[in-house]
């Protein structure tokens, strides 16, 4: 399990993650596993030690990050199913890049448990599919308590998600947030194909409006502090563990990856830059700023729960862009670090508010895909099935066309 990371070359497991064990009793197959970025800290997919994750819509272009080779494998059929993990976008950042069904559940609706942990608060686990109804299915096989996650501290209620694809978009209530377009690094086609797909929801018998949730535009700033912080303070120096919780501690996996500080040179530029900014962050500040940004998360959350309180749904892209070309081996730093973090600019918000969030397939610009973001209320994923399931019955998203 190399977590996309040198120096796990090597550790194999003792325990089956909780998920893996769930997907087996239901009488799953586990093809293989997939490439992720390394130690997951990039939403591009060029900076694992294996080598870049391509696009399998163009060769030489992102499949997005960090969850890329599960994206990869779905988009070119060759699973019908993956999993990827959540902590800054990805899920939905592959899932976008790649045009597939990528939804990070509810914090704790699905458990972490044996899974490569980067920071509890942050933590999310979910399916990747070719189909909503496969994402569906696949989340009602994963979800539920397992005893030995501390993430899961109530309300993880499984259901039977599938039940709600049978529902049309007829009175669904959705909030286009306008804070989600626009941003400086935001394609124009890519912000008109998301609100043309908005529009789409109005033809399938939804209400859609557009709201102001201008809390949004500092998620990266509130993420950021937690993400850094928190990563640096529990993956790296804690050895992906840490202390402070009661749960299942893989014992063998923090052994074998306390090993990376006598190899720190071969980790990649994106996590190095990273950690430099969290450890400036714990020594200069106390962290201060980790605190504050946690504190302020329950602000967030209630900005858009005060919308949520009257929408069924919340509506913006997944990300300001199509997927981007690979940097070359040699790159400057500079770039690899800017394909790595530049498209967080809708996604992080709800990592840290914990909302459950799917990137859908919306259209295409240049022949690649654009993602749609549906946000829904804590552990509501039903309704964001009946919406997605909707739409991709009542749409062809690749007649949705720019450039």
């Amino acid at each position: 399990m190399m977590n996309g990371a040198s120096t796990m070359e090597g550790y194999v497991p003792d325990v089956d993650a909780t998920v893996v064990t769930r997907i087996l009793d239901s009488g799953g197959t586990i093809a293989g596993k997939t490439v992720c970025e390394y130690f997951c800290f990039s939403g591009g997919s060029h900076t694992s030690a294996t080598g870049p994750v391509h696009n399998p819509h163009r060769t030489g272009y992102s499949a997005g990050g960090s969850s890329s080779g599960s994206a990869a494998v779905v988009a070119a059929g060759e699973v019908p199913m993956a999993l990827g993990g959540d902590q800054g976008g990805s899920i939905r950042i592959p899932a976008s890049f790649c045009g597939i069904y990528g939804l990070k559940p509810t914090h704790g609706l699905v458990p972490y448990t044996g899974i490569m942990p980067i920071e509890l608060t942050l933590d999310h686990t979910g399916p990747m599919t070719a189909t909503v109804e496969d994402n569906a299915l696949l989340l009602e096989v994963l979800a539920d308590a397992d005893g030995l996650d501390p993430r899961q501290c109530g309300g993880a209620i499984p259901k039977a998600y599938r039940d709600a694809l049978g529902r049309a978009a007829a009175g669904l209530r959705i909030a286009v947030v306008e804070e989600g377009f626009g941003h400086s690094q935001s394609l124009p086609q890519v912000d008109a194909i998301v609100r043309e797909a908005a529009e789409r929801f109005k033809e399938l018998g939804a209400a859609v409006d557009t709201v102001s949730i201008p809390m949004h535009r500092l998620g990266s700033a509130i993420w950021l502090p937690v993400a850094a912080e928190g990563a640096l303070m529990q993956m790296m120096l804690g050895n992906g563990f840490g202390f402070n919780w009661q749960g299942l501690y893989v014992t063998s996996l923090l052994d074998f990856h306390s090993g990376w500080r006598s190899r720190a040179d071969e980790l990649s530029d994106s996590l190095k830059n990273t950690m430099l900014l969290g450890q400036y962050m714990v020594t200069r500040y106390r962290g201060h700023y980790y605190a504050k940004a946690q504190n302020l998360v329950r602000r967030h959350r209630a900005a858009y729960d005060e919308v949520l309180s009257r929408y069924d749904l919340l509506l913006m892209p997944t990300l300001p862009m199509v997927a981007t070309p690979l940097p070359e081996a040699n790159a400057p730093v500079g770039q690899i670090l800017q394909r790595a973090f530049e498209m967080l600019a809708n996604t992080v918000q709800f990592d840290c508010t914990h909302h459950p969030a799917m990137s859908l397939p919306c259209g295409l610009v240049d022949g690649l895909p654009v993602g749609m973001m549906l946000v829904g209320k804590a552990f509501d994923e039903e309704t964001i099935y009946r919406a997605a399931g909707a739409f991709e019955k009542g749409v062809d998203w690749k007649s949705l066309r720019a450039g």
